[in-house]
């Protein structure tokens, strides 16, 4: 692999327009399985749902074996066949409304190698600045991490437990169909979420992957439920062990100290899945 060469990708970047239309905003809600009235002209997004805005459209001739778009574009073309989307840092300064044009610029702020335990690692850091009219309205740094296919008959590390403390707590039974239409709203064709031959047999998993981007969509759902008038002014997270469709799960939160309240998500055997807190106002 070419450390070099692959660094070389940082400080590039690239800058996009989309219109935040209500389709999809309707469409996660069910998803969530929400019973939001339907999204109006100048209705705030709630908060990460801007994810579902500036989506990669590649061709279908230009997507590699794995349903992703071929490496080598924006992102560095990291040579290791498993991407995840290892965690996020976004800061809301005001939100995103109903029938705006909105620009996002994305730069590349760093790709670093590192040898893991389980083998070879590279980290990509993307910055993404969202605005609209009023000015910068997120700050969303995005957190890449590249890794090879596990060696045969290795077992994945135990993860951490997770907390005990849960204030609120809500049981989450994946399936197909959940994670077909969540990678579907974001038009993600990695296979990992909706092919199981795939992800069993060429990706080693024990089943389809529950998105990380989903879950933490579900752990700020949680607080949205929770504690339907608070203002989100930061949230962070941080993948920790993978979610699979073969059990359920539960997301839960409880409130800390001053405006901050801990976010996770946990398998049912209690281990650490998601680590997530977010700031509110």
């Amino acid at each position: 692999m070419n450390i070099a060469h692959l660094e070389d990708w940082a400080g590039r970047s690239e800058t996009r327009t989309d219109q935040v239309t209500p389709a999809p905003l309707a469409a996660l809600s069910a998803t969530l399985d929400r019973d939001d009235p339907l999204p109006q002209p100048g209705d705030p997004l709630s908060p990460a749902w801007h994810w579902l805005f500036f989506l990669p459209i590649p061709r279908q001739s230009e997507l590699g074996p794995d349903g992703h778009a071929a490496r080598g574009g924006f992102l560095p073309p990291v040579e290791l066949p498993r991407r995840m989307w290892a965690g996020s840092r976004i800061a809301f300064h005001h939100p995103l409304r109903v029938g705006e044009t909105i620009t996002r610029t994305s730069w590349i702020t760093s790709v670093k190698y590192k040898q893991g335990r389980t083998g070879p690692l590279v980290f990509v850091v993307v910055r993404h600045e969202i605005a609209n009219a009023a000015g910068l309205a997120i700050v969303d740094e995005h957190d890449i991490v590249y890794r090879d296919h596990p060696q045969p008959g290795r077992m994945p590390p135990e993860p951490p437990a997770a907390p005990t403390n849960a204030a609120w707590e809500r049981t989450i039974q994946p399936d197909g169909v959940l994670l077909f239409r969540y990678s579907a709203l974001t038009f993600n064709g990695h296979r990992i979420h909706y092919d199981r031959r795939y992800a069993t047999e060429v990706e080693g998993y024990p089943g389809l992957v529950v998105h990380g981007p989903l879950l933490a969509t579900l752990l700020l759902d949680l607080l949205r439920r929770n504690l339907p008038q608070a203002q989100v002014a930061r949230f962070e997270f941080r993948a920790v062990s993978p979610l699979f469709d073969t059990a359920p799960f539960s997301v839960c939160g409880a409130p800390e100290s001053g405006s901050s309240v801990r976010l996770w998500a946990q398998n049912m055997s209690g281990g650490l899945a998601m680590d997530a807190t977010a700031i509110i106002a």
